[in-house]
């Protein structure tokens, strides 16, 4: 079986419900939110949360860089979006399939960095 490592790039309220599952499960989407979008690179990842994330209110001014495995011939039926340059890569997974998604994440989410902004006024991970 090969196994892809996807990248999530998520805010402070996103993160508090990744934990709250034992770090196995991506929370339910918004009902403004139709997709759930991991992304197929680390840089890309970053980027949304040190340069997005961290001056976003409804991120709670932070940005973590989450990774999680998924075998390859779960992910073939998302086909790969490009939403700008080259390297911004994002599979788009309908809201209402994320439950299924979310049982063929092997292991547990990982948090790699973590992002504050300016307004940013809680506790840091590290």
């Amino acid at each position: 079986m090969e196994i892809r490592q996807l990248y999530r790039p998520v805010g402070l309220f996103e993160l508090r419900h990744i934990q709250e599952s034992n770090y196995r499960v991506f929370p339910p989407r918004l009902p403004h939110q139709p997709i759930f979008y991991p992304v197929l690179n680390y840089e890309y990842a970053e980027q949304i949360a040190r340069d997005w994330n961290t001056k976003d209110a409804a991120s709670g001014y932070m940005g973590a860089v989450t990774a999680f495995d998924v075998a390859e011939d779960y992910l073939a039926q998302f086909e790969t979006q490009v939403v700008g340059a080259a390297m911004h890569q994002e599979l788009w997974v309908p809201a209402e399939a994320l439950a299924e998604f979310n049982t063929h994440i092997l292991g547990s989410i990982r948090v790699l960095i973590a992002f504050y902004g300016e307004q940013f006024s809680g506790d840091k991970l590290w």
